[in-house]
């Protein structure tokens, strides 16, 4: 890319997005790089030690899936044809700023189209263990992320030290225990806030390009909330049915999901997804003498379901049901999702061990479903009030 312009459809974006937006040319106009990335999996902390700033490239809305689909079929997972199309129409100034898109091969879909997007892209594809309970599993990641800091230093030449890689780690952990802790304030009773809110607030933090001021930010959120909670404020109703939701990436179908279960009589408590307490929950052993082996060990342990065996996530699973005290179980599937969609299954069983009512519900970008995911939510949240 030879300059730095914003893209043509600029004006087009919300006014917090275009200070997203224009932080990142910030960052370029001086000179600083960027990584787009699409995944938890991806181990940031290299890119912190690199001093390459790293951003979230994962589509959200439907308006660029018609672009998408002039290459990819139409039977593909939302999140994967949103993430491409805002690349090709060049509407993501995120993907437009990018010096290199790191992807990641959870997903046989994101694996194929990572090919396509190289033709627009310098894109580097990590290659993660899928076979989890194999003994060679944190040997073979440890090496794909040895080769991922050789990688950024021949591109960028840069040098990546063990203790440069140890403090964006202390960094990093900071971060995540601020996300924790926000999140697990759900487990009052009646819970302080509405999670539709707290993930957009969690949310913010992967467009701020400063991992202190975001943490920090977070922090001080759940001070505001903690404080409001001990002057007596009780914004959520004590009826309210608590309501875990796990699944796929929600971040795109986030008003038609969690909006319609806040809005018909249910508050979400936990959300276990990609966006929300899985990820966060692991830290970087920093005492181990070998860190890029710690990252590793810290990033096998969420439970995704392209890992296989999944028991990772039926565990934590298990372990927020208890600490939330949940009401009822709500499994979000993006359509053609093959892994979450055929995973339901261990879900559905896990709930009824556990004695909780189970919903699954399968959706995609698009507004044509709304209606009936009003009708199916609400009389989910409406059949926990009689029991």
């Amino acid at each position: 890319m030879s300059d730095n312009r914003l893209p043509s459809t600029f004006e087009e974006f919300s006014e917090a997005r275009k200070n997203g937006f224009l932080k990142a040319k910030a960052i370029k106009d001086n000179g600083g790089r960027i990584a787009g990335t699409f995944c938890t999996f991806t181990p940031n902390e290299i890119f912190d030690a690199a001093g390459i700033h790293t951003v979230s490239l994962c589509g959200t809305s439907e308006e660029t899936i018609s672009a998408a689909e002039v290459d990819l079929p139409k039977n593909l997972c939302p999140l994967i044809k949103s993430s491409y199309g805002f690349a090709v129409s060049d509407k993501c100034p995120y993907t437009y700023f990018s010096d290199i898109i790191v992807g990641e091969t959870t997903c046989d879909g994101k694996k194929k189209m990572y090919e396509l997007l190289g033709e627009i892209k310098d894109v580097h594809v990590m290659q993660l263990p899928q076979g989890i309970d194999r003994p060679y599993a944190k040997d073979m990641w440890t090496a794909e992320l040895r080769y991922l800091i050789e990688t950024l230093e021949k591109k960028f030449g840069v040098t990546i030290t063990d203790e440069e890689l140890r403090e964006a780690c202390e960094i990093r952990n900071e971060q995540r225990q601020a996300k924790v802790e926000l999140m697990e304030l759900q487990k009052l009773v009646p819970p302080p806030a509405y999670s539709k809110n707290l993930y957009k607030v969690l949310d913010s933090g992967n467009f701020s390009f400063d991992q202190k001021a975001s943490t920090e930010a977070v922090k001080q959120m759940t001070q505001k909330i903690k404080d409001a909670y001990d002057a007596g404020q009780r914004p959520v109703s004590a009826d309210a049915k608590r309501i875990l939701v796990t699944g796929c990436p929600i971040g795109g179908v986030l008003d038609k999901t969690v909006g319609i279960i806040e809005e018909n009589g249910g508050v979400v408590v936990c959300m276990e997804n990609c966006g929300g307490i899985k990820p966060a929950r692991h830290m970087v052993d920093t005492s181990k003498e070998d860190i890029v082996e710690a990252i590793a060990e810290r990033y096998l342990q969420i439970g995704c379901a392209v890992m296989t065996p999944n028991n990772q996530r039926m565990n934590l699973l298990r372990q927020l049901v208890e600490e939330f005290k949940v009401e009822g179980i709500v499994d979000i599937i993006l359509q053609t999702c093959h892994p979450y969609s055929v995973e339901r299954y261990q879900v559905r069983k896990l709930s009824e061990e556990l004695g909780i009512p189970y919903l699954s519900v399968e959706t995609d970008y698009s507004h044509s479903d709304q209606g009936q995911l009003t009708t199916r939510l609400s009389a989910f949240i409406e059949m926990l009030d009689e029991a």
